[in-house]
């Protein structure tokens, strides 16, 4: 069964694993986004409870 046979289709898969490996992940952990956050305060807003007029 020639799908069983690992030899051509295995050194495709490793060397395009390579490629991405050496290419396209540098690139995406080297993005930086362009508003950096801001910290937000811990204090909790004091809010009022609704009371239902039933």
């Amino acid at each position: 069964m020639p799908q069983l046979d690992p030899s051509p289709w295995f050194v495709l898969l490793v060397f395009s694993w390579l490629i991405f490996t050496t290419i396209a992940i540098p690139k995406t952990l080297n993005y930086t986004f362009p508003n950096e956050p801001a910290p937000q305060s811990t204090q909790t807003d004091k809010t009022n409870h609704w009371t239902w007029s039933w």
